[in-house]
């Protein structure tokens, strides 16, 4: 194995590493929000996979590039999905329409009480 490969699988293993204790300190609760911001952020992979297919001059290059590219961008809109499901769980629901007229008042109920007589 080469020197400079050999460096470059060092550096891999050892990001695998600290990456699994770094997400594994955090709680439960903060995982969604935090993987989401990062997931949104991945846009910088989506670049790094355009700019090594245009250094790419064989077929199985491409193949590799696209994929790289196609994962990095399923990762980023799902980042902006998961985002906007936690969102709206904090969103204040919609309260229903006022009825129109008094018929419909009626109908629902509105207006009247047990107690009253017509």
């Amino acid at each position: 194995m080469s020197d400079p490969m050999f460096t470059n699988l060092a550096l891999f293993v050892l990001s695998l590493l600290v990456g699994f204790e770094v997400i594994s300190k955090i709680p439960s609760t903060l995982h969604t929000p935090m993987m989401s911001g990062a997931n949104a952020i991945h846009g910088v992979v989506v670049a790094g996979a355009i700019l090594i297919a245009a250094l790419a001059n064989d077929p199985a290059g491409y193949i590799l590039t696209f994929i790289a590219a196609a994962f990095a961008a399923a990762n980023v809109v799902g980042g902006y999905v998961v985002t906007d499901r936690m969102l709206k769980m904090f969103r204040k629901p919609d309260r229903p329409a006022a009825p129109t007229s008094a018929a419909a008042a009626e109908a629902l109920g509105a207006g009247t009480s047990k107690g009253d007589t017509k």
